[in-house]
């Protein structure tokens, strides 16, 4: 059956109670999407992840009366900058949402495979991952930055601390390319429930993997800490990553703007880790620092 369309252009701080007012006024979906360009990685405690800018894409039946689900809107006091209705004619919504997500190669032999898809290469390490509620489908930048890190320094043999881990792509990842256990810490208990699903997917074992909430879970320093969050918050948390490092460990951090690399870099640099030049990619880096001590040997290494 054909759908009506109505996309809204509002502000982020209006994006729920439009949300709510559409439900209300019959919307069988709705879905937001950022209105210029703006990302949105891991939140800070108590924030919702939300653009400046959002544009909210509800579906109605086709004989839905516009005028009186705008009307709703109104009574109910909403506000938005701009509308659009489109009539659409019948198509296979899911099998088209699906389409735009293709598998993906990072580095020479691990790829990311949403769940409807054959991976291109068996004989690679092939992970399931779909788009999801958690941050971390290896869809941004910031993820392929660390993915890529990851296939060039398989961590065989060693502990990985995944620190603001969404979806648990980065400990997952580790995991398949040999790491020896895996500790997955994050803000959002969604985010650590999205963890455990996607481990049991990706058949990772219990025992190798630890997923809590940071105020929750204390982890052993391990060999290799990894953080794909927001500049802020990274030099914020600076002593915090560098207490979990072990002494010639490696500390790998994403989620910052090319403009903001120095003051991370200084935070760093600041607690004593020797820092590497940044790579760049688009408008984000990656950042790779070593604690001073020696190198933790690989397991079974005498």
């Amino acid at each position: 059956m054909p759908w009506r369309q109505l996309r809204l252009h509002c502000h982020g701080e209006q994006a729920e109670a439009l949300e709510e007012g559409l439900l209300a006024a019959g919307a069988q979906s709705i879905t937001l999407s950022d209105a210029e360009d703006h990302p949105v990685l891991e939140p800070l405690p108590g924030e919702m992840p939300v653009w400046p800018e959002v544009v909210i894409t509800a579906l109605f039946d086709a004989d839905t009366d516009t005028v009186a689900v705008i009307d709703t809107l109104r009574g109910l006091g909403l506000a938005w900058d701009g509308e659009e209705w489109e009539l659409l004619q019948d198509r296979e919504w899911e099998r088209a949402w699906m389409d735009d997500f293709r598998p993906m190669r990072f580095g020479e032999r691990l790829w990311i495979c949403p769940s409807w898809c054959e991976p291109p290469e068996p004989g690679a390490i092939n992970l399931s991952f779909d788009p999801g509620l958690a941050f971390g489908s290896g869809t941004h930048p910031t993820t392929a930055l660390c993915l890529e890190w990851l296939d060039r320094h398989p961590p065989v043999g060693r502990n990985l601390i995944d620190y603001g881990c969404g979806s648990g792509i980065l400990a997952i990842a580790a995991l398949r390319l040999g790491a020896r256990h895996a500790t997955a810490l994050d803000i959002d208990p969604q985010a650590i429930e999205a963890t455990r699903d996607n481990a049991r997917r990706n058949a990772i074992e219990a025992d190798r993997l630890d997923c809590g909430l940071v105020d929750e879970l204390a982890p052993q320093p391990a060999d290799l800490v990894m953080a794909n969050i927001l500049a802020g918050p990274l030099v914020e948390l600076a002593p915090r990553l560098v207490s979990l490092l072990r002494p010639g460990g490696t500390l790998v951090l994403s989620g910052i703007l090319a403009e903001q690399a120095d003051q991370v870099l200084d935070a760093y640099a600041a607690q004593g880790l020797v820092m590497q030049t940044p790579v760049q990619r688009d408008d984000w880096v990656r950042l790779e620092g070593r604690r001073a001590g020696p190198s933790a040997p690989r397991h079974g290494a005498t």
